[in-house]
């Protein structure tokens, strides 16, 4: 069965003028991506950030602009039968001293998801690993 599915992503940029990425290991498989995550029924797009952003950094944030939404099909690298939607919003008040940065070098070898910052001058489309992200970095490195 074919399915859309949502996604929302956070874009932190620090006082130091570097983005928060996200190094995560699934289902045997490494990758770098924006914080965030998939979008549950009943939510808006910007009560899901919050959401995925306080599970995955135990932070409260606002939820800033919209910065950037797919208009092209794009499917999922994990479900064939899922085509993507992807939202990225900048994120706001948000304490960037308090999140837990992981001195690993990517890509990770054991489960999990682990943080780190990179900075905006270093970022390009080669620094995250899916299709849609890789069009956000490359639209952040312009900025």
């Amino acid at each position: 069965m074919n399915t859309t599915n949502i996604r929302v992503y956070g874009i932190i940029i620090n006082d130091e003028n570097q983005v928060l990425l996200s190094d995560e290991l699934r289902f045997g498989n490494a990758f770098t991506k924006f914080p965030g995550g998939g979008l549950e029924w009943g939510e808006g797009t910007k009560d899901c950030l919050k959401r995925e952003l306080f599970e995955e950094l135990e932070l409260t944030c606002e939820i800033g602009d919209l910065f950037y939404v797919n208009d092209f099909a794009q499917v999922s690298a994990f479900r064939k039968n899922d085509q993507l939607f992807s939202f990225y919003f900048f994120v706001e008040k948000i304490d960037t001293a308090a999140i837990c940065i992981s001195n690993h070098v990517p890509p990770l070898t054991e489960e999990g998801e682990k943080f780190r910052w990179v900075d905006l001058k270093d970022l390009n489309s080669a620094s995250v690993t899916f299709p849609i992200d890789k069009i956000v970095a490359q639209k952040l490195s312009e900025l």
